[in-house]
């Protein structure tokens, strides 16, 4: 049978500590050639929006050792509002504000079997929070107990979740535009974490003496300023606009988590690198309407970035903190097909042990006509 799991069955069995463990393991595999992935690919269409653009996205990672091939697919309209203070942000849905469509399949790598489709939401938000934990537990200081966030969505949630995982996080300061916004999560988590999350009314101010920074925003634009930054610092960011140049020049230890995009060469028509969030944009629509899309900040680093992955760090190839003054870096991006395979792997056999989730026939997924 194919088990359909929804995100309240992931939610019920996903702790972040295996979140984090599952996706260590995997990223180790990279380096003995039992593990693979494919960077996020997106294809854009233009839609009834004026203001924006379909877009569709997917990646794709296995793993020999798991048994596990995993696809995640989503479907958005996406658009790129702009504040009266200045704010930039990508904002998304599906069919209506409010809803979303993403979806993982999940195949057997030893017979072809499709195991699982998974609603991604939780998933997405644990796996990418997981990642950040990872980065943390490798180059934060080891007497690491505070934390400054800015972001007070779901993702900072995760973010919060990890950290508190691999650290024995005991204070907590949060800055979010929206004062109601940051009140609620600093109430949630201090509740759900038992620890101080306290909200404040800056972005200074939450990264002023915290000992790891967290940046998980949907901005188009920096929000980290290097100025702010202190020694022995660590920081983790969510999106690729968010850290400046400014900021990149006091990190003394740099980490990427992988490789997040490639690139197609000239000869492929319509593929573009770096449009808004997508590190790999094939482009549909006249000229007039491609202009809707954000291109690529060249003052930004954005997906890339000329700094060892996380298999370097772990190998010895590359090193990380070796002093409580340096600031470290973790850019939590890259690898995204293999987090899905890891993390919704593990969902899928601890939903299965249990009895859980919606049986579907397997017979509905597989022909007798070859393709």
């Amino acid at each position: 049978m194919t088990l359909l799991i929804d995100n309240d069955l992931v939610k019920a069995v996903l702790t972040m500590e295996d979140c984090v463990r599952v996706q260590e393991e995997a990223f180790k595999e990279l380096l003995t050639g039992d593990a693979v992935h494919r960077p996020r690919i997106d294809v854009y269409v233009p839609c009834d929006r004026e203001d924006g653009y379909y877009r569709w996205g997917s990646m794709e990672g296995a793993s020999k050792t798991l048994g596990i091939f995993a696809v995640r697919m989503k479907s958005d309209i996406v658009y790129w509002p702009r504040t009266e203070q200045g704010g930039w942000t990508e904002e998304k849905y599906c069919v209506r504000p409010g809803t979303f469509c993403g979806l993982v399949f999940l195949f057997s790598t030893r017979s072809g079997e499709p195991l699982a489709i998974i609603n991604d939401g939780h998933l997405q938000q644990m796996r990418v929070g997981g990642g950040a934990g990872l980065g943390v537990k490798y180059l934060a200081r080891q007497n690491a107990r505070t934390v400054g966030m800015l972001g007070s969505g779901g993702m900072a949630r995760a973010y919060l979740a990890a950290f508190c995982a691999v650290r024995t996080i005991s204070r907590v300061k949060v800055y979010s535009p929206t004062p109601e916004h940051r009140k609620r999560f600093a109430d949630e988590m201090s509740r759900e974490l038992q620890i101080e999350v306290q909200a404040v009314d800056s972005a200074p101010e939450a990264v002023r003496g915290s000992d790891i920074v967290s940046t998980c925003t949907d901005s188009m634009q920096p929000t980290l300023r290097g100025e702010w930054l202190e020694p022995g610092m660590h920081i983790a960011n969510l999106g690729p606009a968010e850290i400046g140049e400014d900021a990149y020049r006091r990190f003394d230890v740099k980490i990427r988590q992988g490789v997040s995009g490639w690139s197609p060469g000239n000869d492929i028509e319509r593929v573009e690198m770096e449009r808004g969030f997508s590190p790999v944009a094939y482009i549909a629509g006249h000229e007039d309407e491609m202009a809707r899309l954000p291109r690529r900040d060249p003052r930004l680093r954005g997906f890339g970035g000329d700094f060892p992955h996380f298999t370097d760090l772990v190998s010895g190839k590359a090193r990380g903190r070796v002093s409580d003054s340096e600031i470290t870096f973790y850019h939590n991006i890259g690898n995204q097909g293999l987090q899905f395979a890891a993390v919704g792997g593990w969902v899928y056999h601890k939903v299965k042990a249990l009895g859980l989730g919606r049986s579907l026939p397997t017979e509905w997924f597989l022909q007798d006509i070859r393709d």
